[in-house]
């Protein structure tokens, strides 16, 4: 047994249960700039596991028209204490400024993949419950028909055919390519 047998556990343990209260404090954002259903089950767990560090931070941190900047913030903070906790049990160091921009290039990545899961969810929940209106189609339409609109806008009439998703997750699929290689890059650099 090396040194790794009882470090690989723990970084899996810390980066599972950081990275699912982070989608959680995401989800609550993004369900809140869309304006998704308050009353949601789904809403109401996402508020209820979030609402207890959220409460404290909203005195200090106010929001910025419909941008929630406590719950961003909160984000931040635990993916930059997940990174750099998973970071001092591999014995790496790391300046804090790459540490920021490390953490920062991991929620975009958590944000974007969410809306690719999201379409991808809302695409095969139409084919096989069309008109099905659960609390996790409504969420799943609250999420995505902002950006699903901008592609409908932008694509042509196909006669019924909508392409939406498609182009939706092209772009999706560009932004990732094009954003998140050189903030990871340049948090390299900096770390």
């Amino acid at each position: 047994m090396g040194s790794n047998y009882m470090t690989d556990p723990l970084v899996f343990l810390i980066d599972t249960l950081f990275s699912l209260y982070i989608l959680a404090v995401a989800l609550r954002f993004l369900l809140q700039w869309t304006q998704a259903d308050f009353y949601n089950p789904i809403s109401q767990f996402l508020v209820k596991i979030t609402h207890p560090p959220l409460r404290i931070m909203r005195r200090f941190i106010p929001a910025i028209g419909r941008i929630d900047s406590s719950s961003l913030v909160l984000a931040l903070v635990l993916q930059m204490v997940a990174n750099f906790s998973i970071l001092a049990l591999k014995g790496l160091s790391i300046s804090v400024v790459a540490l920021l921009l490390l953490s920062f290039t991991d929620l975009i990545k958590m944000l974007l993949d969410i809306f690719v899961y999201a379409i991808f969810a809302a695409a095969i929940l139409s084919w096989f419950a069309p008109g099905n209106y659960g609390s996790a189609s409504s969420i799943l339409y609250s999420l995505t028909e902002p950006l699903l609109n901008v592609c409908r806008r932008v694509l042509p009439d196909l006669g019924g055919i909508d392409l939406s998703p498609l182009a939706a997750l092209v772009l999706l699929q560009l932004a990732k390519m094009m954003v998140l290689p050189p903030l990871h890059q340049l948090a390299t650099i900096l770390g």
